[in-house]
């Protein structure tokens, strides 16, 4: 049972970690989202929309994380507990995140050098924004890997699937 303890250690420490950075990436992108609204001074369309997709996706993560770790405390055999439940809702979000990083990444045409550029208005921003991404992106795929190896322990142990996350 050694894996469960680390479960109940591990579980809201990383969840607590993502929603940490994902406040961030909220305020960086809601921040960016405010001036292209207010200003038009994005660079392309692609930048723009990169923006609010990740100001979307901060604020889906931060809003399921937190209601996940209520569950995990609150209701351990409720069914959003389970282990199919995490996969699911780890898999939505890795494949948002996914998509947000590397349509930023792309966007800026993998990073910027706010020495050197001066088409980018808002270059330590984006910058920020790019970083803060792939933080939360590395953090969300640790987490889904963990789980889907708790998924494997929970199907030989008998409980499927549907079983708790921690026995």
């Amino acid at each position: 049972m050694a894996f469960d303890t680390h479960m109940r250690r591990g579980h809201p420490i990383v969840l607590s970690l993502i929603i940490f950075f994902s406040i961030i990436e909220l305020a960086i992108s809601a921040w960016l989202t405010s001036r292209f609204n207010t200003y038009n001074n994005y660079f392309s369309l692609t930048e723009r929309d990169s923006t609010r997709f990740l100001l979307f996706t901060s604020i889906w993560t931060i809003v399921l994380s937190g209601a996940y770790m209520f569950f995990f405390f609150s209701l351990p055999d409720h069914v959003l507990s389970s282990v199919a439940s995490h996969i699911l809702f780890l898999f939505l979000t890795w494949v948002f995140w996914t998509a947000g990083a590397a349509s930023i990444t792309s966007a800026l045409g993998g990073g910027l050098n706010c020495n050197t550029q001066g088409v980018f208005v808002y270059c330590g921003q984006l910058n920020a924004l790019e970083g803060f991404a792939w933080v939360i992106w590395i953090l969300v795929t640790f987490a889904i890997l963990v789980v889907l190896i708790r998924g494997i322990v929970a199907a030989r142990r008998g409980d499927g699937m549907r079983g708790p996350l921690i026995a």
